[in-house]
C-alpha cells in the first residue's frame, strides 16, 4: 500500500454481474479524475455464495431458481435487465454459457496477483472469463492459463492454489468485509471514511472521489518547494 496516494478499496466477487459493471462505472469515473495518478486501487475478495461446489451442477439460471428459491420467470426477467446493463457499460454477457461454480480458488489467485501488481488485470480477466467466455474460473488448468495470460508464472499460480497463505488472505478480506458492514457487492471504500455500495453510475463514483480526494489532500498536502533553477535535462530530451 502506497501512503503517497489515496486508497480506494474494492470488495467484489468474480461471480457478480454488478461488480464487472461497477468497475466499468468507476473506470470512467477515474479517468476523468484530474489527480487519478495519486489514487490506488485494492481489490478485495468477497463471496456471495461460498457453498458453491467447484464443479459444476446447474446452469446459472437453474441456480438461481434451485439454490435462491427465485421464480423462473423473475429469473429470466433478472438476468436480461443485467445483461442489457453490461451492455450499456460496453460488456457482452453470456448467461447461458456461465458454469456456476465456487469462485475461491479464483480468489486466491487474485491474491497472489495483488502481490505482483496484477490485481487489477486478474480482476478484469477472471471477468471476461466467466461472463462472456463462459469458462470455469474454479479449474485449476484454467485459472494457470488466465494467470499466464496477465504475467503470473505457472509456479506462481500453483503457489497461489496450494499456500495457505493466500487462503489466509482472502479470508481476511471477508472477515474485514463483515466488520465493516458490507452486506452486498460491488462496495467501494474511499480513504476509508466514504463508501459506494453497488454498481451506483460514473456521476455517484466522481462525487466520491472528489469528495474523499479533496479530504486527503489537505490531510496530505503535496510539497512547496522553493526552487533556484539552473541547466537541467527534461524527460522529452531538451537539455538547456
Amino acid at each position: 500500500m502506497n501512503t503517497n496516494k489515496m486508497q480506494v478499496e474494492i470488495w467484489s466477487d468474480v461471480m457478480c454481474p454488478f461488480c464487472y459493471i461497477g468497475k466499468r462505472h468507476f473506470e470512467a469515473a477515474l479517468e476523468k479524475f484530474a489527480d487519478n495518478q495519486q489514487v490506488e486501487i485494492t481489490w478485495k475478495s468477497f463471496q456471495l455464495d461460498p457453498t458453491l461446489p467447484e464443479k459444476e451442477e446447474l446452469d446459472h439460471e437453474q441456480y438461481l431458481v434451485e439454490r435462491k428459491g427465485l421464480p423462473k420467470e423473475q429469473v429470466a426477467s433478472m438476468l436480461d435487465h443485467v445483461t442489457q446493463s453490461a451492455k450499456l457499460a460496453g460488456l457482452d454477457y453470456h448467461f447461458e454459457k456461465v458454469i456456476t461454480v465456487n469462485s475461491f480458488n479464483a480468489h486466491r489467485v487474485i491474491q497472489m496477483a495483488k502481490t505482483k501488481g496484477l490485481g487489477d488485470a486478474a480482476e478484469e480477466r477472471f471477468f471476461k472469463a466467466y461472463f462472456t467466455e463462459g469458462l470455469d474460473i474454479a479449474d485449476g488448468a484454467t485459472l494457470t492459463r488466465l494467470g499466464k495470460e496477465i504475467g503470473l508464472t505457472e509456479a506462481e499460480v500453483h503457489d497461489a492454489l496450494t499456500n495457505e497463505a493466500y487462503t489466509g488472505k482472502v479470508n481476511r478480506d471477508i472477515y474485514e468485509a463483515q466488520q465493516i458492514g458490507v452486506r452486498g457487492v460491488p462496495f467501494f471504500v474511499f480513504n476509508r471514511k466514504y463508501a459506494v455500495s453497488g454498481a451506483q453510475p460514473t456521476e455517484a463514483f466522481t462525487q466520491t472521489l472528489d469528495k474523499a480526494f479533496a479530504e486527503w489532500r489537505t490531510e496530505h498536502p503535496a510539497p512547496l518547494l522553493e526552487i533556484t533553477e539552473g541547466p537541467s535535462c527534461t524527460p522529452d530530451g531538451n537539455c538547456s
